[in-house]
């Protein structure tokens, strides 16, 4: 009795081991695979803007239907009308064992995000990255085989290393796969996990350790708590109206028979409001930049706060009709920008007209992690994203819990289901 207890204990610990190499052995690929997408979009969408801004603004109307209209030719021919639905291809492959992300979804979900964002369309390469991660931890579980009951695990590993080095944060990494992915926690997840987590923490550390932002948060004050509720419900409901409009846009287009139309009507959309608002470009991480910088020097007055207010109600409606006409992406850098645009305007508001001294960086990111957990249903995800995109993030580690916290609770308790779990609500 006591010699098969010491076999199955050894069977199990070499079992471990083996998800452990291959754990690091997917995190590795999806290091490299993450790394590059998102500096060549990153890249190539800031001279593409750039250099419509030299030529001619017009151009900014056309171009999201270049892309959006190159995309689903690729779709038709080079992918065999072979449709992408984000991360919910993911639910539906850890559903069964026999449902596999085919190897496809790789190419299709990085060339696809990248022509989406460099042209304009108004969303980010993040739910892109995800997919096409998690596809190669799902044909490393098909060709590996490190034990039949891993595939959540190296699909997770995958996941991981890719959110890792999006947002230079290792435990947003991990807690996105626990929260959204595989939305349980086991010792077989925490060590793929870990595994995975410490391969894309050394590749950050070495390879980009630079945050998305250069503004360092500051020490905040109790006395902001009041306002911070406040924000925290607003960006809730701001959320509640994304999500809705996303819903409502995917369901529009998709009752639209005709490619041409359905192409065209919602990317040259995108393009006019683009061409009002150029920061509604692309990801707009770099516009967010350049609102935060001025929001630091410039003088506040209705001129300043109004094109704000615009901002953020047009960055979900813009995101909703690329992610409607056929572009590839998701609600992560739509959720960002338009909570810390919100964050910006709210702080800048009560600063001029109610005389408050509210801290407009941490106000930024209050309002971006309150978006973020309310848009994905992942409260703890967002704050270590959002601590993780500027330095000195973490000192706001409390602050940025409660606005997570308020934000999730409220738009799951008005309306319990999100952008990634909806349709299986109205299937089942």
């Amino acid at each position: 009795m006591q010699a098969t207890t010491t076999l199955r204990r050894k069977i199990v610990r070499y079992s471990y081991l083996k998800l452990m190499g291959s754990s690091v052995f997917v995190s590795v690929i999806c290091c490299l695979l993450a790394y590059s997408l998102k500096h060549i979009t990153g890249y190539v969408q800031e001279r593409i803007a750039e250099s419509v801004v030299q030529l001619d603004h017009r151009l900014f109307i056309i171009l999201p239907s270049i892309g959006i209209t190159a995309i689903y030719f690729l779709r038709k021919y080079a992918f065999q009308n072979r449709k992408n639905k984000g991360i919910k291809e993911i639910y539906t492959t850890l559903e069964t064992r026999k449902d596999h992300l085919p190897f496809f979804k790789i190419p299709s979900h990085y060339i696809n995000g990248f022509l989406t964002v460099i042209f304009g369309g108004s969303t980010g390469i993040e739910v892109s990255t995800v997919v096409a991660t998690a596809t190669v931890g799902n044909q490393a579980y098909k060709r590996l085989h490190p034990a039949w009951a891993y595939k959540t695990e190296l699909i997770c590993a995958g996941v991981i290393a890719g959110v890792t080095l999006l947002f230079g944060s290792a435990l947003g990494g991990l807690l996105f796969a626990l929260e959204v992915i595989s939305r349980k926690c086991s010792k077989t997840l925490m060590i793929s996990g870990i595994s995975s987590m410490l391969v894309a923490s050394l590749f950050v550390y070495y390879m980009d350790a630079a945050p998305l932002f250069h503004f360092a948060a500051k020490q905040w004050r109790w006395q902001a708590i009041p306002y911070i509720i406040i924000l925290a419900l607003i960006a809730g409901l701001l959320a509640l109206y994304f999500t809705k409009i996303v819903i409502y846009a995917k369901s529009f287009f998709a009752g639209i028979k005709n490619n041409f139309i359905r192409v065209n009507l919602g990317a040259i959309t995108v393009g006019l409001l683009i061409f009002f608002l150029p920061l509604l470009y692309g990801d707009s991480y770099h516009g967010l930049g350049e609102i935060l910088e001025s929001s630091l020097h410039g003088s506040v007055n209705w001129l300043y706060i109004l094109p704000l207010l615009l901002l953020v109600l047009l960055k979900p409606l813009a995101a909703a009709l690329t992610l409607g006409a056929g572009g590839d992406g998701g609600v992560f850098a739509p959720s960002i920008v338009t909570g810390a645009l919100f964050g910006v305007f709210f702080a800048q508001f009560c600063n001029h007209y109610l005389g408050t001294q509210l801290i407009i960086i941490n106000f930024a990111l209050f309002g971006a992690a309150a978006m973020l957990s309310a848009a994905i249903h992942a409260p703890f995800t967002a704050i270590f994203i959002v601590a993780s995109i500027v330095p000195s993030g973490y000192i706001l580690f409390a602050p940025l819990l409660l606005s997570s916290l308020v934000a999730k609770l409220l738009a799951k308790k008005i309306y319990p289901y999100n952008v990634y779990t909806y349709k299986e609500v109205a299937h089942s």
